[in-house]
């Protein structure tokens, strides 16, 4: 069952959409829930701490 993801701000329910964000000079894009009123992202836990943890050691070393 997929759990409904809720604005805090708006109330709005989340959609996925793909997001664009800047990391260390480096331009990433993903498909992430966001509110369709206010533009707020949804970064959970699992892509927070592994995939961009992943990838800030991978740009730090270069």
């Amino acid at each position: 069952m997929e759990r409904k993801l809720v604005c805090a701000r708006c109330g709005k329910t989340l959609e996925n959409k793909e997001t664009y964000f800047a990391y260390f000079g480096h331009q990433l894009h993903t498909d992430l829930p966001c509110c369709p009123q206010c533009g707020q992202v949804y970064v959970d836990k699992e892509l927070a701490e592994g995939k961009m943890r992943n990838t800030e050691a991978e740009l730090e070393d270069k």
